[in-house]
């Protein structure tokens, strides 16, 4: 296999270096500063997948002296086929000299045969500095490509795309915290077609790149179904003696045990988001969220909750006679099919109506008091009576996945979370719907899952999240 590819991420100070860096080797623990001279010594960012290391990425010190460095460089070079040397011998003479030390962070890697990328702010104008900065990077010799990086609000792309097609291979627009997944391998392709020796390479780490994101919504599935499975039929329980049977009221005991059932379900929740997000290595994300308050009107089972998250009584009435029907069809198997559809039918009718009516309410967990035993009692809160409760989990999971899905790890602003303002999952196939349901219902009765299962409610939340991906994209 060729070598391993390194880039050199360079340019004029505090115009997105860190920030390229950050979104091509998904590290969000790289510091992305406003003040000028945040990055002062080269620092190398591997990027692997499964354990195999696909590339690197070097931040770099900004120029502070391209021209002088250009004059140097000028003054001791006899012609063209000396300019890489001249270019070394630059760096080896002055890394000792303070007035150059950003330039030999900078030129070291290339010098020792890391590609270009030359980062440049698209907002501000074209200048001599620019232009004594690429002139010295092409006296390298290196490939080399350059990303145009809005940060401000002038655009001057245009003359910065006539300028920089004079000196580098490949000009891209690209902003680091927003663009999308599939400019990040375009990119890598580019720098493929620059290097002959790194093709095989980048070609590879653009197939392990994408297998790596199909991957991470599988597993992000599973986690959203293992969430939602232990959230429909948690319970929470107390064993009481005597004394505390007669300490203790009813209501008092229910509202204990209520908020313990609130508290776990919440934080059940913040772990599973927790998950998602280090399954996209984003580890550092400050969330800001339309918090719903679980013991007021903004219940998570309160009417204002249900209209964000929860689904329509047609659509669950639909989804409950799909889960009836499988029921049902058992009967059909048992009667080897004297029944002539009938039990799937029938299923089919009472799951409907059960969904359809179930629906129009969002029911809390009961209090259950159990006989006193050996001189102890049992009190249950929970689980929930809902099936809503798990659309309502389930939409926000996988509007908190997308968000963390699309995001770059340049991003540093909040992570702000909405409720979604019609209902995405009216596209979902009826085959989904119905495993999901039957999920749902079979957890609310805490009865488990079978390993199929499983896999199935898993399957019906990949789609469920593919629906959701398009509508978000395609919304008006």
């Amino acid at each position: 296999m060729s070598q391993q590819p390194v880039f050199a991420v360079v340019g004029h100070p505090n115009k997105g270096k860190s920030s390229v860096v950050a979104t091509l080797s998904q590290n969000d623990a790289i510091a992305i500063a406003l003040e000028p001279g945040t990055t002062r010594a080269r620092q190398a960012y591997p990027l692997s997948v499964d354990g195999q290391q696909l590339y690197t990425l070097v931040d770099t010190p900004g120029f502070q002296r391209p021209r002088r460095v250009l004059q140097w460089l000028e003054a001791h070079s006899l012609s063209a086929s000396d300019h890489p040397e001249t270019v070394r011998a630059f760096v080896i003479q002055h890394q000792a000299d303070d007035r150059y030390v950003d330039e030999c962070e900078l030129l070291a890697p290339i010098i020792e045969g890391a590609g270009i990328i030359y980062v440049v702010d698209g907002s501000v104008p074209y200048s001599a500095e620019h232009e004594a900065e690429m002139t010295i990077l092409r006296w390298t010799g290196r490939p080399s490509l350059a990303l145009i990086n809005s940060i401000g609000d002038d655009d001057y792309s245009d003359t910065w795309q006539a300028a920089l097609g004079q000196f580098f291979q490949v000009v891209r627009k690209f902003d680091a915290v927003r663009a999308p997944f599939t400019q990040h391998l375009s990119l890598l392709k580019a720098f493929g077609q620059l290097e002959p020796d790194w093709e095989q390479t980048l070609a590879r780490a653009t197939d392990l790149l994408a297998q790596q994101r199909q991957q991470r919504r599988h597993q992000a599935a599973g986690l959203i179904a293992r969430a939602l499975e232990d959230m429909m039929a948690y319970q929470e329980k107390r064993t009481l003696t005597l004394d505390q049977v007669a300490s203790i009221s009813d209501a008092s005991l229910a509202e204990t045990l209520r908020d313990r059932w609130y508290r776990h379900q919440r934080q059940r929740e913040q772990t599973l988001r927790v998950n998602i997000e280090h399954l996209y290595q984003h580890q550092r994300i400050q969330r800001q969220e339309a918090e719903l308050e679980w013991a007021n009107q903004h219940d998570l089972f309160s009417e204002d909750t249900r209209k964000h998250w929860a689904v329509s009584k047609k659509y669950l009435a639909g989804a409950g006679f799909g889960a009836g029907a499988v029921g049902g069809a058992g009967i059909d198997a048992a009667t080897f099919g004297t029944s002539l559809g009938t039990g799937a039918l029938v299923g089919g009718l009472i799951g409907a109506a059960g969904s359809y009516f179930y629906g129009d309410r969002l029911l809390l967990p009961a209090l259950n008091i159990g006989p006193l035993k050996d001189g102890l009692k049992s009190a249950t809160f929970g689980p929930v009576q809902d099936s809503q409760f798990g659309y309502v989990v389930l939409g926000r999971a996988v509007d908190h996945w997308w968000h963390i899905s699309h995001r770059n790890h340049a991003g540093r602003d909040l992570l702000e979370l909405e409720p979604a303002d019609q209902h995405w999952l009216e596209r979902l196939d009826k085959h989904s719907r119905r495993e999901i349901q039957k999920a749902f219902d079979r957890c609310r009765k805490q009865k488990s899952l079978s390993h199929q299962q499983r896999q199935n409610l898993a399957t019906a939340i990949e789609h469920a999240m593919t629906v959701y991906d398009d509508w978000r994209l395609n919304r008006p």
